[in-house]
């Protein structure tokens, strides 16, 4: 019977329109079909996530709401948990993050990457996996110590220059999203004019803290109010915030600043 004597497995899946990665450090004694379930348990997760809330797909739960075709007391448990997750953080961000103020009339695509991301670590945690870390295009989710045996090094990329970072957080147990215009362009819209969001201007808002989701959401709202929104941190549920500006300055919460281990002082 074949065993992982604390072997580094890493593996990518390709869902939601972007790459997920995982890295992990497999528990001694596990087999190795046992680590391959548990990510094949966790890319399902993830694509069942997909399938319900894309708005782009025209049999989702997403697509469904918009088009009236389910009524508030006939929603499932994991849509009314979105809806309330997106209308909290509506009321934290001053309405600068709301899934309601965009073409359509509802996505909440801004929150579900990240919550998606922590529902496919979950499943890796729940069959005894304790060091791994999950990058949904980006955002990020790390628990325990990366393979060399030390926290794990999060960048935080530079927004002009896709080869180079603008700082590295140190942690081991937590979640980095990031939102900016240089993946998909300009697609965060001020949701009070409905505009894109570029004033005031960031060229990248980072938001770190315990769950990806929250943090998603938060990052999502950062950059679309720019350099005001730091006034939201650190945030009751420990979120901390770093915005990058053109010119590559960086501002930032004293819990990132505990975190950093490299970038501007």
């Amino acid at each position: 019977m074949t065993t992982v004597e604390r072997a580094v497995i890493r593996d990518t899946a390709q869902v939601m329109g972007t790459v997920f990665s995982f890295c992990l450090t497999a528990p001694r004694g596990m087999r190795r079909a046992e680590v391959r379930a548990a990510l094949g348990s966790a890319v399902d997760e993830l694509r069942r996530v997909d399938r319900e809330f894309s708005p782009y797909r025209d049999d989702s739960l997403v697509a469904r709401v918009r088009r009236g075709e389910l009524r508030p007391e006939t929603y499932p448990p994991r849509l009314v948990e979105v809806i309330d997750r997106c209308a909290a953080m509506r009321a934290a961000t001053d309405g600068w993050f709301d899934a309601w103020a965009v073409p359509g009339g509802f996505d909440p695509s801004g929150l579900v990457k990240g919550w998606a991301v922590e529902r496919a670590a979950a499943r890796l945690a729940d069959v005894g996996i304790s060091d791994f870390a999950v990058n949904g295009g980006g955002d990020i989710v790390v628990r325990g110590t990366a393979p060399h045996g030390g926290p794990w090094r999060v960048g935080i990329r530079n927004p002009h220059d896709p080869r180079s970072v603008v700082m590295v957080l140190a942690m081991t147990h937590g979640a980095v999203a990031t939102s900016a215009g240089y993946e998909r362009g300009e697609h965060i819209v001020n949701p009070h004019t409905g505009e894109p969001a570029t004033v005031p201007r960031v060229a990248s808002a980072t938001v770190v803290g315990p769950d990806l989701g929250t943090a998603d959401a938060y990052a999502t709202a950062l950059y679309a109010a720019g350099q005001p929104g730091l006034a939201w941190f650190p945030t009751p549920d420990g979120c901390e915030a770093l915005t990058v500006a053109d010119d590559l300055t960086g501002t930032y919460t004293q819990g990132v600043a505990r975190l950093r281990v490299a970038g501007p002082a």
